[in-house]
């Protein structure tokens, strides 16, 4: 099961080129999933995306298997949106094939001391997967010019800030500093995929309504998503400045509707897919005085019986 190099193509931020985030559908139902005569309603698509979804997910897991095995590549997946886009959501259901034992998720939230004692790409070097794993940054290193640049008084805290001046120079620094990074990565056989969760204004306040309604959702609900969705077009701008800035062909930017879950949650599949796909994996080849070892070892155990 593969998405279609067109669909690709599509959700793919080209280097070099605007996100045109504000040209982008949030809610999109693509008609290319569905087969000649089918009838294109939300509910024949769900049922087809979540079959894809499936078939991507033992992709996924049978894909792990093989970059364990091989051990000399890892995978980095980064994940961004506005608040209620489905992060969570999606690494529960795309991810929920693959081993633990390979595969880590690291959350980005508030820095500590620490990390702010060091540059901005520190916290996410320490947290890069080890070869033959992967990795999922729930936000990333991203917010230090995506909540940084909506909230610049955070910088103060590290003595950064630019003055107004300076300030357009300093961003750019910074694209330029995350871009050297990842091309770092890609050289050093850490492949970058990064997807964008694009949700409408519209679909955030209904998410939201319901994490307050449903006594069972409370909890994921907070005072401060309330308030940052006050700056929900400032967020816009830094997404578009950045996702413009840094989809590369070493690692590339993917915007995906976000409106409809069974949607979001399939395309992210296929991308993963796609990307471990270029990786080429291949079982490791087992030497000849390995394979006698091991038909010896098959003897020995025979003989027990």
């Amino acid at each position: 099961m593969k998405l279609s190099k067109e669909l690709l193509n599509e959700l793919r931020v080209k280097p070099d080129g605007p996100a045109n985030l504000r040209k982008r559908s949030t809610e999109a139902v693509r008609a290319d999933w569905l087969g000649p005569g089918d009838k294109h309603d939300d509910a024949t698509a769900k049922q087809i995306a979540q079959a894809d979804l499936r078939a991507f997910v033992d992709e996924i897991a049978a894909a792990q298997s093989l970059l364990w095995a091989d051990g000399t590549n890892a995978l980095l997946i980064v994940l961004q949106a506005m608040d209620a886009a489905g992060k969570d959501g999606t690494i529960k259901h795309v991810m929920s094939g693959v081993n633990p034992q390979g595969c880590r998720v690291q959350a980005f939230k508030q820095p500590s001391t620490e990390e702010l004692a060091h540059d901005f790409l520190w916290r996410a070097t320490r947290n890069l997967p080890e070869l033959g794993g992967i990795t999922i940054f729930n936000r990333s290193y991203y917010e230090d010019v995506l909540v940084t640049r909506v909230h610049p008084e955070l910088l103060d805290r590290t003595r950064e800030r630019p003055a107004a001046d300076a300030e357009s120079k300093f961003w750019k620094h910074r694209y330029e500093d995350i871009n050297n990074f990842e091309r770092h990565l890609h050289r050093n056989h850490t492949r970058v995929v990064k997807v964008f969760l694009h949700v409408s204004r519209d679909e955030q306040r209904r998410r939201f309504l319901s994490r307050l309604e449903d006594p069972a959702k409370n909890w994921k609900f907070s005072v401060a998503d309330l308030a940052e969705r006050q700056h929900w077009d400032e967020y816009q701008s830094a997404y578009e400045e950045a996702l413009s800035a840094t989809s590369t062909p070493w690692a590339p930017w993917y915007v995906v509707p976000a409106d409809h879950k069974y949607t979001l949650r399939a395309l992210v599949g296929g991308i993963v897919v796609d990307t471990i796909d270029q990786l080429d994996l291949r079982a490791p080849t087992v030497s000849a005085e390995t394979m006698a070892a091991l038909g010896r070892a098959r003897t020995e155990l025979l003989a027990e019986a």
